[in-house]
């Protein structure tokens, strides 16, 4: 190809009967001449919610570093903290200490108590929910859907909405609140909430079944073959003209396809056993693993990465009012009673631990991402993760030193490696605005309750354990 001076369109697919397969970023796909990273598409950016704050966002917490660092800068350690397990990737964090999410306090006595059912739509819109059962909820467009506005119609998904626990976006939760507000963090408009995918083979299908009636997914899967035995001879023909780090390329993308269907399928002929449920009533294809289904989800998320499907996912890890339990953490307790710890020390280090099993495991996705060529970089180094909560101590529903951090460095736009503690009362919309920033959407004034935007390359004066 290259001695033809052809080369691939980053838009080839392969398609057989209910099936279209994206290719993964090939050097084929660079025109002669041109340097790799022309080929390399926007920055991908991954949204992820772990709802209802951490243990450092107490007093006590906050004098162990349960969360944050306790110095600023690029000398920071991780060890005392829940971050601990990022410490292989701290050259891709920029860790956001001291933010405050104002917009999910309650602004009247009406909503006093109701911050569970209106703090994930806070999280990523920084704006404050409109109090309301009915249908006419109204928030703002949320951070990842101005991206995908502005971005996601160069894909052939402009963004997808991912999450863990159950869902139900019909009708009133509590406290005068739609569920919908709690159910989901992607909005397209300030009236416009956008349903999230429970089930992974939803999630598949959606990935590789583009442009098929749900009768030819139906009949592809009644057949019970992988979706690459619909494409074999387009395959074949297309390894026949490619070189050989394309085809082992090629080669290895295909293989986690598969392997990511046989989980899939692994789990759907359990669950179809008769064996009893965890989670009795969750879909077919919804793992009773919570850490199978989040690393299904995340192999889902890094094969649309690598295939430039979609640039864009938000992820919901959890909800409020949840009390699954957590036993690799070694916490007995369920979540959502943990997260109410009292202030007593032992149940704020339990809370703690499950927060840092949480966090253990984001590595297996960042390791993906790292491992994953996209032009002249890594995904990891063309992705922006974000994942935070805008709850602070839990045990009070308060809203103050909200969890916060980035991973990757966003097509070299954040350099990493960095802890910034904001000044007491920064917004977290301040940083939001930033990320819209370094996504591109230079033109966003405000955002939120923002006040500035904030730099996400500099820690200020540096602080050190001695000072």
């Amino acid at each position: 190809m290259f001695i033809t001076q052809k080369h691939i369109s980053r838009r080839t697919a392969l398609k057989g009967m209910g099936v279209t397969v994206a290719l993964p970023f090939l050097e084929a796909m660079v025109p002669a001449g041109a340097a790799a990273t022309t080929a390399t598409g926007k920055v991908r950016l991954a949204a992820i919610e772990m709802v209802h704050g951490s243990a450092g966002a107490t007093v006590i917490g906050a004098k162990k570093h349960l969360w944050s660092p306790e110095a600023t800068g690029s000398a920071f350690d991780l060890s005392p903290s829940s971050l601990a397990p990022l410490e292989p990737f701290r050259e891709h964090l920029t860790i956001i200490s001291n933010t405050d999410v104002r917009n999910a306090e309650a602004f009247t006595p009406p909503e006093i108590g109701g911050d569970h059912f209106r703090s994930s739509a806070v999280f990523l819109t920084q704006a404050h929910p409109k109090q309301t059962q009915g249908s006419d909820v109204h928030v703002a467009p949320s951070l990842d859907q101005l991206y995908a506005q502005k971005y996601g119609q160069d894909t052939p998904i402009p963004s997808m909405q991912l999450c863990i626990e159950n869902v139900d976006q019909a009708g009133g939760c509590a406290y005068g609140y739609a569920c919908v507000y709690t159910d989901t963090v992607s909005w397209a408009s300030a009236t416009e909430p956008l349903p999230m995918v429970r089930d992974p083979r939803a999630a598949f299908d959606m990935l590789f079944g583009m442009g098929a009636t749900p009768e030819q997914r139906a009949a592809r899967r009644r057949a019970d073959r992988s979706i690459l035995d619909w494409i074999t001879s387009e395959v074949a023909q297309l390894k026949s003209n490619l070189g050989p780090v394309d085809r082992a390329r090629l080669s290895d993308y295909l293989d986690d396809v598969r392997e990511i269907e046989r989980r899939i399928q692994r789990v759907e002929a359990s669950n179809a056993s008769g064996e009893p449920r965890e989670l009795p009533m969750a879909p077919m294809g919804v793992p009773d693993s919570f850490e199978e289904h989040v690393k299904l989800m995340f192999d889902l998320q890094a094969i649309a990465f690598a295939s430039d499907i979609t640039r864009v996912f938000s992820f919901k890890m959890g909800r409020d009012g949840s009390s699954r339990v957590y036993p690799e953490s070694g916490v007995k307790t369920g979540f959502h009673p943990a997260s109410h710890h009292q202030d007593r020390e032992d149940r704020i280090l339990d809370f703690a631990k499950i927060n840092k099993y949480h966090l253990s495991l984001l590595p297996y996705f960042l390791e993906k991402l790292k491992n994953t060529p996209d032009g002249d970089r890594s995904l990891l180094e063309n992705t922006m993760v974000i994942y935070g909560s805008p709850m602070g101590n839990s045990n009070v529903h308060n809203h103050k030193r909200c969890p916060l951090f980035l991973a990757g460095h966003a097509g070299g736009k954040l350099k990493g490696h960095l802890h910034i503690k904001a000044a007491d009362g920064t917004p977290m919309a301040n940083a939001m605005l930033s990320m819209l920033h370094v996504l591109g959407l230079e033109d966003v004034k405000s955002f939120g309750d923002s006040t500035e935007a904030l730099d996400l390359n500099s820690a200020g004066a540096p602080t050190s354990i001695a000072d």
